[in-house]
């Protein structure tokens, strides 16, 4: 069931890496929100920042411009204030990490985006929540591995593997001088991982039976999808499927990528969907 966003007074809170990622899509964004609606603009310069204009919007409609970690930062502080039922977000997405809005079915242009705030319809999704009071909105997989843009933005990647264009330069470099290889400080991508996975209750994998990979997401029919993908041997292996609940995962220390966000490492964490429990302003 939907809801027509009808609220005409917005709070427009523009994150800090959209303002110096694309100044020019949060320019955009503004001119179409302050031309069809009464818009309050928050720019704030950090976290702490954010979260006070979130508790201050009144009776305003809270606007998120910004990538999947701003809207991420905005559901996990209604959340732990106890307020993520009271409104709908809306969500401009700008940055370079959009995927989690492209997969929750917002437009990823800045006018599309933009008139969906303003002539969209309240979406009210479910929602995995952890025993650490953290959240999913989209997936979460097991075990986590850095890609190349994430270590690049770490440092942990040479210039080259971010820049094709600097692979002459520092080819000419390594000609003139020896040094070690960054790379040598990145850690290996992990091997397969032995944990027990337990779903409402009951062992879907135990640890006698490694795993390359696991994958939850909260499903369309009030419940939890779970897929995991047993290390096959000699002939392929099909994946496993479950949907419940609740889910527990636990053995040794293990990360995990809950959308754009890497948690851990932990020995066991359980996560439970929560029917309709956020709303998001989507396309009508």
């Amino acid at each position: 069931m939907t809801e027509v966003a009808t609220s005409d007074q917005l709070l427009v809170v523009i994150d800090p890496v959209a303002r110096h990622s694309d100044g020019e899509s949060v320019r955009i964004a503004k001119d179409v929100l302050s031309a069809g609606a009464s818009t309050k603009v928050c720019l704030p310069e950090g976290p702490e920042e954010f979260a006070r204009a979130l508790a201050r919007r009144g009776s305003r409609r809270p606007v998120v411009v910004g990538d999947d970690r701003a809207l991420l930062r905005a559901v996990a502080h209604l959340h732990r204030q106890r307020e993520l039922g009271a409104c709908a977000l809306s969500l401009v997405p700008v940055g370079r990490t959009v995927s989690l809005a492209r997969s929750l079915g917002v437009p990823t242009g800045a006018v599309a985006a933009a008139r969906t705030v303003l002539d969209g319809a309240e979406q009210w999704l479910d929602l995995l929540v952890d025993d650490s009071d953290g959240v999913v909105l989209g997936d979460l997989r097991i075990p986590w591995a850095r890609g190349t843009a994430e270590l690049a933005a770490e440092g942990a990647v040479p210039g080259a593997l971010a820049h094709p264009w600097l692979r002459t330069c520092q080819s000419l470099v390594r000609t003139l001088a020896t040094r070690p290889s960054r790379l040598a400080s990145v850690p290996p991508g992990p091997g397969p991982s032995r944990l027990r996975i337990e779903v409402d209750g009951v062992t879907l994998v135990d640890l006698d039976q490694p795993v390359a990979g696991v994958c939850v997401t909260p499903g369309a029919s009030g419940g939890a999808w779970v897929e995991v993908r047993p290390v096959s041997v000699g002939a392929e292996v099909a994946p496993l499927r479950a949907e419940g609940r609740r889910v527990t995962v636990s053995g040794a220390d293990f990360r995990y990528r809950a959308d754009a966000a890497v948690g851990g490492p932990v020995r066991t964490r359980t996560w439970t969907l929560r029917e309709r429990a956020w709303g998001l302003v989507l396309p009508g």
